[in-house]
């Protein structure tokens, strides 16, 4: 049973605040990190992730009752994951050093190494990948025509855009009609990763 971006959102907070603080936020607090007004609201996103398995109640804080299941492996299962960076022009992912990590439900990983990069710009928008964003990566080294993969340009400068390749040319497409289609010499792309997710921040 997936979830959705912002229940992942939620379950990431709740998981790095018990972490830091050695118990879990209220459903206030859930609400005020993520601009809910609505506690009902809240408590819904929070029962459909103990419906699924992520959460459970251990009634002995009414108010700070939540406990994250399954953090070592299983069904349900937590992942930690690096987080690489920004996917904008500048330095090379090889070049980035693994400074954070971001916690992932384990069904949400790839095939192979999965890693995380944020989103600077909106050149993808139209495929909802929006500046702030961060995108679930798995490294690979090659792509499909229509992947949206993390392509490095040049030997310097990262993007984030649909793959096609068009004879001897890769044509890195933008989910945005304001901006321009790069169209490339093989020799001068590398992919790095494709797509596999997103995780948005409501706040």
């Amino acid at each position: 049973m997936g979830l959705t971006p912002r229940q992942a959102g939620i379950l990431n907070f709740i998981i790095e605040y018990s972490e830091s603080r050695g118990y879990a936020p209220t459903l206030v607090e859930i609400g005020e990190r993520f601009g809910l007004t609505s506690v009902a609201t809240v408590h819904k996103h929070v029962s459909n992730l103990v419906e699924k398995g992520y959460l459970r109640h251990e009634r002995r804080n009414a108010s700070r009752d939540l406990e994250v299941v399954g953090r070592e492996g299983g069904p349900h299962g937590m992942a930690h994951i690096p987080l690489l960076g920004t996917v904008a022009a500048g330095l090379p992912i090889e070049a980035l050093e693994d400074q954070e990590e971001i916690n992932l439900p384990v069904e949400w990983l790839g095939k192979g190494r999965t890693y995380a990069l944020r989103v600077r710009g909106d050149s993808m928008i139209d495929e909802q990948i929006r500046d702030g964003d961060t995108v679930i990566v798995e490294a690979r080294e090659t792509a499909r025509n229509g992947e949206t993969v993390i392509a490095l340009v040049d030997g310097d400068s990262v993007t984030v855009k649909q793959y096609y390749r068009d004879g001897a040319l890769v044509r890195l497409q933008p989910a945005n009609p304001a901006v321009p289609v790069l169209k490339l010499p093989e020799d001068r792309v590398r992919i790095q990763g494709v797509v596999i997710g997103v995780l948005r921040r409501f706040s």
